[in-house]
């Protein structure tokens, strides 16, 4: 598949995925992005180190930036914390060159996403079972409807 066609596949699925599909997706950006940061200081490449790093950070401040700071209480509070370890641990691996700092932001990223994983099929499963239910209460009400008519 050539790069615009690459491109293109991506885009789409960018504009046709949910909220919770494009979240998951950033995370797995954000990782992409350390292991190539981390790749880059164990190569000797600091162009590539440097632009793993900006994009990890890039994708972590918006996540801290799309925070609901009033209905997300101590959560987002706990959340935002965390973005700004991590942001702090990017810094200091980019000037220190230092691989562990990294390697710690990605096992952050990589539990942070498993976790809004699990909370999206949650989500998904609980949506079904009310969307069924929500089914099955219509029916009855149309069969009790047609039965005293």
């Amino acid at each position: 598949m050539n790069t615009y066609n690459m491109n293109q596949y991506q885009q789409n699925q960018v504009h046709t995925a949910s909220p919770e599909q494009i979240l998951l997706m950033l995370y797995d950006g954000a990782i992409r992005f350390t292991r190539r940061a981390i790749a880059g200081i164990e190569e000797n490449q600091p162009e590539l180190k440097s632009s793993g790093i900006s994009k990890t950070m890039a994708i972590i401040s918006e996540f801290s930036n799309s925070l609901d700071r009033e209905i997300g209480g101590h959560i987002a509070e706990d959340l935002d914390a965390l973005y700004e370890f991590m942001l702090r641990e990017l810094i200091s691996a980019n000037l220190q060159n230092d691989v562990e700092k990294l390697r710690n932001v990605e096992k952050l990223l990589m539990d942070l996403r498993e976790t809004w994983g699990e909370a999206v099929t949650i989500s998904r499963k609980e949506m079904g079972v009310a969307a069924s239910a929500s089914i099955n209460n219509q029916q009855e009400t149309r069969s009790s409807l047609a039965i005293s008519s």
